[in-house]
């Protein structure tokens, strides 16, 4: 493939990079391609992630491209908080002067440039908002951009071409019969992630119920994955199912260590859920997906091709509530204080279909 973007020249005599891409499973996911294409244009290099301890949990053994890992501190826009998560005093008194590059692929840089900087780097590359501290190498941050091709943008600033565009993780064939064997699956398995980080992505558990009901009574499995905050939709999922039939569904929400959750993903026949991190993983490990989402995440956050991965759109332009606009998005806009589901539009036959489609097709 060519450069992304403006690009630029390889740096000379770099042997230690970093890239900073701190936040959830998602945004680890949209990060890879750029890891892999940095990997690759400088392949003496070591590369270490600095990052939340998501990222190792589910990179250990499932890709080349990241060799080591250091856990963020907590500071104002690069990381919220995190127990026990180093100071900021020791994490640049250990790593200040190792790298020769560092690579910002977290946000508009406001904060994040700053941050990388403390890191006395000899070459540093990311994006910038017209407020923010700029690097050696730069490119205008604006916020309606697949975050994968972003990251490939700034990626290519350091010469680095792309390799991949869908994220790639590592799963082996017995990890998968494993997974099948413990849900003593023999046919078909749906795997179903009710949630997302923002409320005004989640498709109602009533509808997640519906694809998960009619896929039961077709005879395939059903997995339910996700986190605490899940737990009430996937308990709603699980209670509309028929009795005589709940021993298909299950309702591994909550229990699952992140550590496995790829296995799991990657045991299904086809993935059914919102714009969230568990959906990205399951592209990053091959399973077909079919998504829900609110048509600007589309541009951030859809998948690339239309043979394993297909959206529903919702074309929610104001907000339920208030008739807010909702589509000047991103760190500047005001959001108003209404948490409805902007995707609630989107019918559970629309999502069957295509779920019956992927099952025929891949």
């Amino acid at each position: 493939m060519q450069q992304i973007g403006v690009g630029g020249e390889r740096f000379d005599d770099v042997k230690e990079i970093a890239v900073l891409r701190g936040g959830g499973l998602g945004d680890l996911m949209f990060a890879l391609p750029a890891i892999e294409a940095l990997a690759a244009a400088y392949p003496e290099a070591r590369v270490t992630l600095l990052g939340s301890p998501t990222a190792p949990a589910v990179l250990d053994g499932r890709t080349d491209a990241v060799q080591a890992f250091e856990e963020l501190p907590v500071a104002p826009g690069v990381r919220d908080s995190g127990d026990g998560a180093p100071t900021e005093q020791d994490f640049f008194d250990r790593l200040h002067g190792r790298f020769d590059l560092a690579v910002q692929v977290h946000g508009g840089g406001r904060n994040s440039n700053p941050f990388l900087l403390r890191l006395g780097a000899r070459h540093t590359v990311g994006t910038a908002t017209e407020d923010a501290e700029v690097l050696e190498r730069w490119v205008r941050y604006v916020y309606y951009q697949h975050e994968v091709v972003r990251a490939l943008e700034v990626a290519s600033l350091a010469g680095a071409e792309p390799v991949t565009l869908d994220p790639r993780l590592r799963v082996r064939d017995d990890e998968r019969a494993a997974i099948r064997e413990r849900l003593a699956v023999s046919g078909r398995l749906v795997a179903i992630h009710p949630g997302a980080t923002d409320p005004r992505r989640r498709w109602s558990p009533d509808r997640f119920a519906a694809v998960a009901r009619a896929r039961i009574e077709a005879g395939d499995d059903v997995v339910l994955v996700g986190d605490d905050t899940d737990v009430p939709a996937s308990s709603a999922i699980v209670e509309s199912v028929p009795r005589e039939l709940r021993g298909r569904v299950h309702d591994l929400t909550a229990s699952l260590p992140l550590r496995e959750l790829p296995a799991v993903l990657a045991a299904a026949d086809v993935m059914v859920g919102d714009d969230s991190g568990p959906r990205h993983l399951a592209v990053a490990v091959g399973t077909p997906t079919v998504g829900v989402f609110w048509f600007g995440n589309v541009v951030n956050a859809g998948p690339f091709d239309r043979g394993r991965h297909r959206v529903h759109l919702s074309f929610v332009t104001r907000c339920p509530v208030c008739g807010a606009d909702v589509t000047q998005v991103g760190w500047t806009a005001e959001r108003c204080e209404h948490d409805p589901s902007y995707v609630d539009q989107v019918e559970p036959e629309a999502v069957l279909a295509d779920v019956e489609d992927l099952l025929r097709t891949t």
